[in-house]
């Protein structure tokens, strides 16, 4: 069975993908690699090495909500749009929230995705 949609809780730091359908949940883990250098910009790279992985994560998933500090959605949403055109396509809304457990975060994509179900825009082949 194909799990086509999921909820990413993202910070700077870490994030949660987890992509679900009825009956079953599939986690992932993304942490960023911080290797702060003295050079101009590395805390950039590493944000977007990060951002990227998150990115990665998400391939194949039909539907995702991103949940997060409205900082960190800020940040993600700019280096998706600018970065990954492709990726932005498949995200269907934005939840600010706190850190929430694994059982809050589905349980609000559940309902978000029920409460928009058939809003989002349909692929095009």
């Amino acid at each position: 069975m194909s799990l086509f949609h999921a909820v990413v809780w993202v910070d700077h730091h870490t994030a949660q993908v987890l992509q679900f359908d009825a009956a079953q949940v599939l986690e992932k883990q993304v942490k960023a690699h911080e290797h702060y250098t003295r050079q101009h910009g590395s805390e950039v790279r590493s944000e977007h090495e990060f951002f990227g992985a998150v990115c990665d994560a998400m391939q194949g998933i039909t539907e995702v909500l991103i949940a997060g500090s409205h900082t960190a959605q800020a940040d993600f949403r700019h280096y998706v749009e600018k970065h990954r055109p492709e990726v932005a396509h498949h995200i269907v809304g934005w939840e600010t929230t706190g850190n929430l457990t694994t059982h809050e975060l589905v349980a609000l994509a559940r309902r978000y995705f029920t409460t928009h179900a058939g809003m989002a825009k349909p692929m095009k082949s």
